[in-house]
């Protein structure tokens, strides 16, 4: 029986769309040949540094896949090997991490590699927010209707603050709630 990937992938293509996914240990075969296998035929490096750290990630792209398990739709994996190096105190910490994807995409590792920071970007500017800031993670509203209803206000919030101007989400929910001439200002 195939897997809920494998079925969306399938849906995805199907529907002249593409796809890039994560391939985790929910996909024991297809993990396991692409980490034995694994040939890099290209590669990114990107060097970041920001928030007291530096990151470096190497993508790799791997085209010729004929001997992986079939797939809809595949036409490339991809390797990021990802090394994070952090100051704490005296002390420089190093982590390191390999995570890989599949795509039906046929871009260049650059292309892959903005595409996979891209994901990584909405993931913190939407979900951290609403799970951190605003604490949704946390609400107890468990009714059909009202989850949703709440979900629309917050996302109606985070909304009007961007628009507002705030870049800062945290700052922006202090500064409406205590002072009601922002309040106003915003919803006008």
């Amino acid at each position: 029986m195939p897997s809920t990937l494998k079925k969306n992938c399938r849906l995805i293509v199907d529907s002249d769309n593409h796809y890039l996914a994560a391939l985790k240990g929910n996909q024991p075969k297809l993990l396991a040949a692409v980490q034995q296998q694994f040939v890099p035929e290209q590669e990114y490096l990107d060097i970041s540094k920001g928030h007291g750290r530096i990151e470096r990630r190497l993508t790799q792209v791997w085209r010729h896949i004929e001997t992986l398990p079939d797939w809809p739709g595949l036409c490339c994996v991809i390797r990021v090997h990802s090394t994070r190096e952090q100051l704490f105190y005296d002390m420089n910490v190093v982590t390191r991490e390999t995570r890989y994807y599949i795509s039906s995409l046929d871009e260049s590792a650059a292309r892959i590699a903005v595409r996979i920071r891209g994901y990584w970007g909405a993931e913190n500017n939407v979900h951290y927010v609403r799970d951190v800031t605003q604490d949704e993670d946390k609400s107890r509203i468990r009714t059909t209707p009202l989850v949703q209803n709440f979900a629309l206000a917050r996302n109606f919030a985070l909304n009007l603050y961007r628009q507002f101007g705030f870049t800062n989400m945290a700052q922006a929910l202090r500064r409406c709630s205590h002072t009601l001439t922002t309040l106003k200002a915003v919803f006008e």
